[in-house]
Order: structure tokens, then sequence, then C-alpha cells
């Protein structure tokens, strides 16, 4: 170019600029801004607790200097190192059983010609209804030491002076958890034997192996993948879990890491420390995790024979009886027996004179939801928050699904979202809720002492149930539809709100159902985050306890079960009747 022409073209330059500018900004697709909403949401909600959990950890709690001494803290107690131990054998413990109820139960129900497979599979449904914590307190109610039912059973038929359970002990508490926690091995170990075809099993019974040489040389090991995957998560349930142990290792004189960074926050609250101590379970959960997704993620060899293949059930002949009698103790032990305990207590006068009526009474149900103010706050703050959450975790999940499908940004950038989106899956409830309280109770955010506080810690922590259920809605919808508004002259507005979202309504009540259960359940992050002003019924369950008053504990309990009864209905009506069961299965 000549001198003369660049000297043009710079006076021109100028007065282009603005125009050019003028028309990018004309035609930018404005919805740009939502997604780059949407984003930072995202990194305030996951992001910043998890790197201040990470700072707090090695910082000063005046100064805010460099330091290991939280750590050093953390670990300069043999206790400290007493209830890490607890754990892990809480966790094997756990997982063992887990897999001792569930295989069994997954093998009859799916593979077998056993009797009465609806009454364990409803039974089943029942214990994922219960929150562990309450099925904790129907155990209280049972099998506390001389007080609960089976022990004064005993007493009564033997004549003895003293029962011989304990549930305030290290087996107990290994029981109350492999109750509420083995319809994972249940609903993993199932989902793999209905991928099994009988073939398979009639040519190991050609060349002469038995039934049960066939299930445990053919049928089991296509389902290995799937138990080791179940057995991981369980153990990782079971290490992360504050509420059973709250109940049952307290009383019982010994820690486990959840109800030891409890302690940590007990005034002054040592945020430094706690934050330093859950490193290594988050650590541990990350790790686990990703190897439980790596073993899930092989289970696509055990269906050899492709789609086809026939599926009969195995004849268990006279067998049938005993094994539908084992799977109805393991359903007695997790759902029959605390449930009965628990509505006994929540209509009587006294829970301790046993079943009459005389003894029976609504006062305890309409005392906790209509007079009493305290627990009538605590109701209106728990669907509320939960109400609140789920808006937002299915709002925010549906705008990250929406991005990533869609290909609005780069496929780097949007896996790194999708991770983003799912990571608080692996993040144990009350490590995130150490987060939460290190990011949010200082300036220049101060929310600790706000509904916020929890609505958000909620919408968080069951955002990645609300990102699995959009983003397998948002990949039903084939773009094209969007294409042909956008070709006839609409926004991208206008396409997601008269296509997407009419085609998505079933989709989003049901995602939002699924987040709300939870939330009104959740206690791990509730104990650290509530205030008197923001207390929900989980916490106030959780210090009820200390009281004894098992009535208006299990009246808070049984409101809590209905209506999670009642929104399961309604899930029932949307996505099916096992919605509950598939989704953790997926």
């Amino acid at each position: 170019m000549s001198g003369g022409a660049a000297e043009r073209a710079a006076a021109v330059a100028p007065a282009v600029a603005p125009s050019a500018f003028g028309q990018r900004w004309r035609h930018l697709d404005k919805s740009s801004w939502v997604w780059l909403l949407a984003i930072a949401v995202l990194l305030f909600l996951v992001v910043n607790p998890l790197a201040r959990l990470f700072i707090v950890s090695f910082q000063q709690p005046d100064t805010g200097a460099f330091t290991l001494a939280n750590y050093a803290a953390a670990y300069s107690r043999s206790r400290y190192i007493d209830a890490l131990g607890h754990s892990l054998v809480l966790g094997l413990s756990a997982a063992s059983l887990c897999l001792a109820f569930g295989v069994p139960l997954a093998w009859a129900v799916s593979r077998t010609d056993m009797p009465a497979k609806s009454l364990v599979w409803v039974s089943i449904l029942g214990t994922f209804i219960i929150p562990p914590y309450l099925g904790a307190v129907g155990w209280i109610l049972l099998a506390g030491p001389n007080a609960g039912w089976l022990n004064r059973l005993v007493m009564e038929v033997i004549g003895v002076d003293k029962g011989p359970f304990n549930i305030y002990s290290m087996p107990g508490l290994v029981l109350v958890t492999a109750c509420y926690s083995f319809p994972y091995v249940f609903v993993f170990t199932k989902s793999a034997l209905d991928l099994v075809s009988s073939e398979m099993e009639d040519a190991a019974n050609i060349l002469g192996a038995g039934n049960l040489r066939t299930i445990w040389l053919i049928t089991l090991p296509l389902a290995l993948p799937a138990i080791l995957a179940a057995f991981i998560l369980v153990f990782l349930e079971a290490i992360a879990l504050f509420g059973s142990p709250a109940l049952i290792a307290l009383p019982g004189r010994f820690h486990v890491v959840t109800t030891q960074l409890w302690q940590f926050f007990e005034y002054p609250p040592r945020v430094g420390v706690a934050a330093a101590y859950a490193m290594p379970l988050l650590v541990v959960t990350i790790f686990l995790f990703w190897l439980q997704r790596r073993i899930t993620h092989r289970r696509g060899y055990i269906s050899l024979t492709g789609k086809g293949g026939e599926r009969r059930p195995i004849p268990l002949g006279a067998w049938k009886w005993p094994m539908l009698a084992y799977c109805l103790i393991v359903c007695t032990l997790s759902f029959f027996m605390p449930m009965v305990v628990i509505c006994q207590a929540a209509l009587a006068k006294a829970w301790g004179r046993g079943f009459s009526l005389d003894n029976l009474t609504l006062n305890n149900l309409y005392f906790t939801l209509f007079e009493n103010t305290l627990t009538r706050n605590a109701t209106i703050h728990t669907f509320l928050y939960a109400g609140a959450a789920a808006l937002i975790a299915v709002s925010l999940a549906l705008c990250v699904a929406y991005i990533v499908n869609r290909q609005l940004v780069g496929a780097k950038l949007g896996y790194v979202l999708s991770f983003l989106t799912m990571a608080p899956f692996v993040i144990p409830g009350i490590v995130l809720a150490i987060g939460f309280y290190a990011a949010y109770t200082h300036p220049p955010l101060l929310l600790y002492g706000t509904a916020w506080i929890l609505i958000l810690a909620y919408a968080t922590r069951f955002l990645p149930i609300a990102y699995s259920n959009s983003n397998a809605a948002i990949r039903s919808i084939n773009p094209e539809l969007e294409d042909a508004v956008r070709i006839l002259g609409g926004t991208r507005f206008t396409a997601i709100g008269r296509v997407v979202m009419p085609l998505l309504k079933r989709s989003l009540a049901g995602a939002f159902i699924l987040v709300f259960i939870p939330a009104t359940r959740e206690l791990s992050s509730a104990i650290f985050l509530y205030s008197i002003n923001t207390q929900v019924l989980s916490v106030l369950l959780f210090d009820k306890s200390d009281e004894g008053n098992f009535e208006m504990l299990a009246a808070i309990g049984l409101i809590l079960v209905f209506i999670t009864v009642v929104l399961i209905l309604i899930g029932f009506r949307l996505l099916g009747r096992d919605f509950m069961l598939r989704r953790t299965a997926a």
C-alpha cells in the first residue's frame, strides 16, 4: 500500500469504527447476557466457596497470614485421629453390610420368580423417603438402652434386668447407616442384572452348571462393576453422613469426621481448623468418586447379546419362600419397624406407654403445626427455602445445559461448565457448608444469618440433580425446531419461550421435585449455616433430640415424610412410578 493510501485509511478509520461497533452491537444476540450471568452465578455458587475453603485452611484467623498451624491443630490430638479411623470403619462396615442387604434383594427382584416383588419394591422406595436421621430416631426408639421397644420385649420375655441392644455404639451406627444406604446397592445392581440375558445362564445350565453355580460364575460377575461402583458410593455416603452419627455416635461418646467438624464450630468457631480437617475428606471423596465413575462407565460390556435376548425369571422352587423371608427381614429393619415406632410416638400421649387406644392423640401433630411458634416457623422456612433453592437450581441448570448442548461456547469451556455444575455431587454437604461459611461470613458479601445463605447452599448442593435432568431434557429436543423460529425472524428468546419451554414443562417440574425433596430434609449443610431466625425442621429435629421429647421429634419427622410422599405421588404422574430410584442409578 502506498503512503498516501495508508494516510487516507488512517483518516477514515476513526469515522468507520463507531459505525462498525454499532453494527456489531445491533446484531449481538442479547441472550448472551443471560448466559454470561448464568456462568457468573455458577462461579459464585461453586468455585468461590471451595476456593475460600482451601485458602482459609492456610490462613491465620486474625491476620490472614499464611500458616500451617490449622493443619497442625487439626491433627494434633489423638481423638481427632480416632475420628478419622472411626469414619473409615463406619464406611467399610456399612458398605459391606449394604452389599449383604442390597445384592440378594436386587437379584431376587430382577432375576427370580420370588413372590411379592411389588411389596419389596415399595418398601425400598419407602426407605428412600425416610431421611436417614429420622430412621436413626426410629432405631433409638427401638434399640435405645433398656427403654427401647426391642430391649423391653426381651426383658419381658426372658425376665432379665437389662436389654441386650445398644444403638449408641459403632455396630448400632453401622446398622442404621446401612439400612438407609443399601437402596443404592439395590438400584445399581438391579440395573445391571436387568441387562443380563437369560441365554448366558442357559448356556451355563446346558454345560452342567446348577443355578447357584451359574449365579456365582456368570450372573454376579457380569454385574460386578455396578456392585463395586455402588460399594464406593455407599462408602462415600457413610463417611459424609452427619445426622445419624450425631444422633447415635455423640451419645455413645465417640466421634466420626463429620461430628468432629461440627464440634470445631462450637463457640468460638475455628473455621481454619475445620477447613484443614475437611481436606482429607474432600480429597478421598473426589478420588473415590472418580474411581466409581470409571467403574460405572465400564458397565456396557455386560450386555453381550445386544438389545435382544430373552430374560426369564429363574424358578426358585421351595427356596422362593426363604428368599422372600430374607427380603422382608431387610425391609422390616429399614422401613417397617422404624416407621411403626415413629408413627406410634407421633400419635401417642407418651410413647413409652405402648400401643393402646387411650394413648392415641393427634395433639402432637396439631401442636407442632399450628400452636408451637418454633415448629410452625421452621416448617414455613423449610418449604420456602427448599422451593427457592429448587427454583434457582433448576433455572441455573437449565441455562448451563442449554449453553452446553447448543454449543454457545467452545467445546472446552462447555466441558468446564458441565464439570462445575456436577462438582457439588462429589462434595460432602458438611464440607460445602464450611466453604459457604468461610466465603460469606465477611464483607463484601455478608450472607451469614440470612435465609439466602441456606437457599444458595441448598441450590448448590443439589445443582447436579437439576443439571442431570435438565441436560437429558434439552438433549431430547431437536435444535432444528429453534432454527425454524430463527429463520422466520424470531429471536433466541422467542424460540426458547415458544418452543423449548412448552416441551420442557414436565421435565422441569420433575427436576424441581427431585431438588425440592432432598432440600426439605437437608441437615449437614443447614446445621452449620442456620441462625435462630432461619431454623428449619431438620435442624429443629436434631436440636430436640437432646431434650428426649420423642413425641415431638416423631411428629416433626412424620410431617416431613407426609410432604415427601405427596411430592413423590406428583412425581409418579410426571416421570413414572420409579423416578426416585431411576435418578439414583443415573
